[in-house]
């Protein structure tokens, strides 16, 4: 039976040395809906995000991805796995000496068996649903705006068709105009998507853009989670760190 959580953390705590990264988290994140991890710096939001994708293993407890326990995977199992995830990176993170094309390209001749044909159309569909024209497919990505680069990078990451989105930091560097129109992005790349299950999972520090376009929020304080709670729920937190936090 399918579990209706994407992502399930059982009891995972992290720690390199003496320092406790992650404490006893014990939460899922469901599937077919925006999350959106948050918190200040250093709350291990990324060491989080490391072990949904089996980066990194967690010292004791379990990770539970897509009904998968990844802590006990091997490694040609984890390679397989991770052809679940798409991912959008800080700076959006392409190839600077491949085209737009090209960096779309990439996933598709690693990991599939596809015709240069196939991938071409594949490539040009994809690049038009996050509106990118085809003059602009030549382009390399220093030839790019940061907000076209964003797009690139989110073609790339939907090329395996992937039944998670993961997004680091998506808006960093930003303005907030072309801020919100990558939001309205990921959210419309979700709306089409969704219909299938398709996960997005956010680390962001941007609040206001979060409220707007998340659907559960996971906050997080010193490796452990204060909250996690729809966002309408979310808003009304009387929890002192998040009203901090809110008020920012």
């Amino acid at each position: 039976m399918t579990s209706e959580f994407a992502v399930e953390f059982r009891n995972v705590s992290k720690t390199f040395g003496d320092s406790v990264i992650l404490r006893e988290l014990n939460f899922g994140i469901r599937r077919g809906k925006i999350t959106t991890i948050l918190g200040f710096s250093g709350a291990g939001k990324t060491t989080l995000m490391k072990h949904i994708l089996g980066l990194v293993m967690p010292t004791t407890g379990d990770v539970i991805v897509l009904d998968q326990t990844v802590n006990q995977l091997g490694e040609l199992a984890l390679r397989e796995f991770r052809t679940n995830f798409g991912m959008v990176f800080q700076y959006a993170a392409l190839f600077d000496f491949l085209s737009s094309f090209e960096n779309v390209a990439f996933p598709l001749r690693e990991f599939t068996k596809l015709s240069e044909e196939e991938i071409r159309t594949k490539v040009m569909a994809l690049l038009d649903s996050v509106g990118i024209q085809p003059e602009a497919a030549k382009r390399l990505p220093s030839e790019l705006s940061g907000g076209m680069r964003k797009r690139v990078g989110l073609a790339r990451g939907l090329a395996l068709d992937p039944h998670i989105m993961l997004y680091d930091e998506p808006t960093s560097g930003l303005d907030p105009i072309t801020t919100h129109t990558v939001y309205d992005l990921m959210r419309d790349t979700h709306r089409r998507n969704e219909h299938r299950g398709f996960t997005s999972i956010i680390i962001s520090h941007d609040i206001h853009a979060t409220l707007k376009y998340s659907d559960y929020i996971v906050f997080m304080e010193k490796g452990r989670v204060v909250e996690h709670l729809d966002v309408d729920r979310f808003k009304q937190s009387e929890n002192p760190v998040i009203r901090r936090f809110l008020e920012l």
